[in-house]
């Protein structure tokens, strides 16, 4: 079975992004794999430390290691927006293949400060696994906002340089543009997130590493065909997802009033929430054109 770092590796040879999608519990696991596996593509799967407090930072581990040996298939769990060192070393322990060592709202000197600490830390635990930095301004909360965060700062390539070189991260995310979360008229289909194409290309070629693209949910489906081909190798979807699954066990919840069976509703919601990983994993990986997510 390859390494994350050779299926990262790959995609960013051919120019294909790897799709990242946060779960919290079976359900979405279930679809998330599912899509992946029906597809022949490789996925990541993210937990946040909300996430992980309440699936279990051991059972997701122990959950996606056995999709992973049943199936045969490239299925990875990486600790997303790890906030602090502890709860980083948690995650290493537990066999997370990556962790996204979220210090990007301290001061640019104390991040790359714990961020280099953490990277050694890490690698002590497990060489193999790869560690991922972030700095810019992302925003917080994959969560329905009342307005999209606005004037966020972006990451500049020399800054992108800097912190790499001092840090030793295997995988950078920048902000280019997205956020997380979606405004409520990003979820009426009135506006869509705009990437800057451009800082991507110069972040890339000043750096060398992967870059990861948070916050893409509700993305303009074209930039982010064209953040692909400027060097993103890994995007993150998380509040589709939620939406989706919500929307799904309420058709479920309104179709059958008087149904309790957990394995009888859930369906739905997997099903809705396949349908935006599937979506989202053929737009990434080239094989499909203008796609619609449900």
């Amino acid at each position: 079975m390859k390494k994350l770092r050779d299926v990262l590796a790959e995609a960013k040879q051919d120019k294909v992004a790897v799709g990242h999608f946060n779960v919290s519990e079976l359900t979405a696991l279930k679809a998330v794999f599912e899509s992946a596996h029906e597809l022949r593509l490789p996925v990541i799967v993210g937990l946040s430390e909300g996430e992980r407090a309440f699936m279990g930072v051991r059972l997701a581990a122990a959950a996606v290691r056995a999709l992973r040996d049943e199936y045969d298939h490239p299925i990875f769990l990486n600790a997303d927006h790890t906030h602090s060192l502890p709860s980083a070393e948690e995650a290493a322990r537990a066999g997370f293949d990556s962790i996204v060592f979220d210090r990007s709202e301290l001061p640019f000197a104390q991040n790359v400060a714990e961020t280099k600490r953490a990277v050694e830390v890490l690698k002590g635990i497990n060489p193999a696994i790869l560690v991922e930095g972030e700095i810019g301004e992302i925003g917080t909360g994959s969560e329905i906002h009342e307005q999209a965060p606005q004037n966020l700062r972006l990451t500049t390539p020399d800054e992108a340089r800097e912190f790499v070189t001092a840090t030793g991260i295997d995988i950078l995310a920048p902000a280019v543009g997205t956020t997380h979360g979606l405004s409520r008229s990003m979820v009426r289909g009135e506006a869509q997130k705009r990437l800057n194409i451009g800082r991507i290309a110069e972040i890339g070629k000043a750096t060398g590493l992967f870059l990861t693209l948070h916050g893409a949910s509700g993305t303009n489906d074209e930039d982010l065909r064209e953040a692909v081909q400027a060097g993103i190798t890994e995007i993150h979807i998380n509040t589709e997802l939620r939406l989706a699954w919500r929307r799904g066990l309420e058709k479920a919840f309104a179709a059958e009033r008087d149904q309790i069976v957990p394995y009888k509703l859930l369906p739905a919601a997997v099903n809705a929430v396949k349908q935006v990983v599937s979506a989202r994993l053929l737009l990434f990986s080239g094989r499909q054109g203008m796609v619609t997510h449900g």
